[in-house]
């Protein structure tokens, strides 16, 4: 696997997601403990993947990061639904199941919103979280999000309808964090 790291914490690196990825992403996709943290309706075959990495991975409009710790994968980070003209980003992650509860999400979370903050010039980023999903839900307010609505209902997740908690983290908020 490639060790060319972009952002560099004290327990995780962030680096871009290269094809040797693709069997280790496909794999964990398809984890119920992943795809239904994410809202994933359809599992994904090997071809669904590397178009995933050819036009999304490796577009323009998203930035998309390994979570590595130790040099082994852990999980996925990045930035999406970007809106320049208001310097809003969505940021969405996930950690394989058997890496949770170690503080790579955490981490991850904290240099990529410093990311979005310092080098992107974002001004606003969001993140959205179903309400079963507490651990992600206490990550985002660790960290600083604070949460600013619910979606009731907002989607249909492995058979049943889920609340969906939007949160949200500005600018000025990082920078008196900081």
């Amino acid at each position: 696997m490639p060790d060319t790291v972009f952002l560099s914490g004290d327990h995780v690196d962030l680096r871009p997601i290269e094809e040797d990825d693709l069997e280790f992403l496909q794999r964990q996709i398809n984890d119920p403990r992943v795809w239904r943290a994410i809202g994933r309706q359809q599992p994904v075959n090997a071809a669904q993947e590397r178009e995933f990495f050819e036009n999304v991975v490796c577009g323009d409009e998203t930035v998309n990061l390994m979570v590595v710790a130790d040099g082994t994968p852990v999980g996925t980070i990045g930035l999406n639904s970007f809106d320049w003209p208001s310097r809003y980003a969505e940021l969405g992650y996930w950690i394989a199941p058997e890496h949770h509860r170690k503080g790579y999400g955490g981490e991850a979370a904290r240099r990529v919103v410093g990311y979005g903050f310092d080098q992107l010039g974002l001004h606003r980023i969001a993140a959205r979280v179903f309400a079963f999903n507490e651990a992600s839900r206490g990550l985002l307010e660790s960290i600083g999000f604070t949460q600013e609505g619910v979606h009731r209902d907002g989607e249909f997740v492995d058979g049943e309808w889920h609340d969906v908690h939007w949160y949200g983290y500005l600018e000025d908020e990082w920078r008196s964090r900081s």
